[in-house]
């Protein structure tokens, strides 16, 4: 079977980017993700600094410019520039420049894409995982995101340009 899909008509999914269009899910890859981002500037790819114990990520940079920050330091990528992070490898990217930045982020295998997110927790001062709970909220769906640890409330974020990053904790 051949599916075909347009990315940019694809529904936004809720994560702390503009836009996350998951053609993945769309067109029913079952080996590997793969999303289109729109990262606008001051905007994460994806929820926080996190590694996948088995799966390997690819970013490949369409347009504009994001950093992807690694244990051994920030990589910086422009367009045309490719990221490989191997499993295990703790990163999280993110926009820290004056334009939009679009971004192409594959990974595999696809079952094996469990993060795990470990960021220090702004309450309680432990660096933890976060548990995410999917609210709604004007009638869209959000995303809660609160420390492994204390239970307090760390971020949300919603699908799309209206939905963004709601609350920075």
């Amino acid at each position: 079977m051949v599916k075909r899909v347009s990315a940019p008509d694809l529904p936004d999914a809720p994560n702390p980017t503009s836009r996350k269009k998951e053609v993945d899910e769309a067109v029913g890859a079952s080996a590997f993700g793969f999303n289109v981002y729109e990262v606008r500037p001051g905007e994460r790819v994806p929820w926080g600094y996190h590694s996948h114990p088995e799966h390997e990520e690819l970013f490949y940079v369409v347009s504009g410019e994001i950093v992807v920050d690694t244990e051994d330091g920030p990589v910086r990528a422009a367009a045309g520039d490719a990221i490989f992070v191997e499993p295990g490898e703790k990163n999280r990217a993110r926009n820290d420049g004056e334009e939009v930045a679009e971004v192409v982020a594959v990974g595999a295998p696809k079952d094996g894409d469990g993060a795990v997110i470990e960021e220090e927790c702004p309450a309680c001062g432990a660096v933890t995982d976060r548990t995410y709970e999917s609210v709604e909220s004007d009638g869209r769906p959000v995303y809660v995101l609160s420390c492994a640890a204390c239970g307090t409330e760390t971020d949300r974020f919603g699908a799309g340009p209206e939905g963004g990053d709601e609350a920075d904790a």
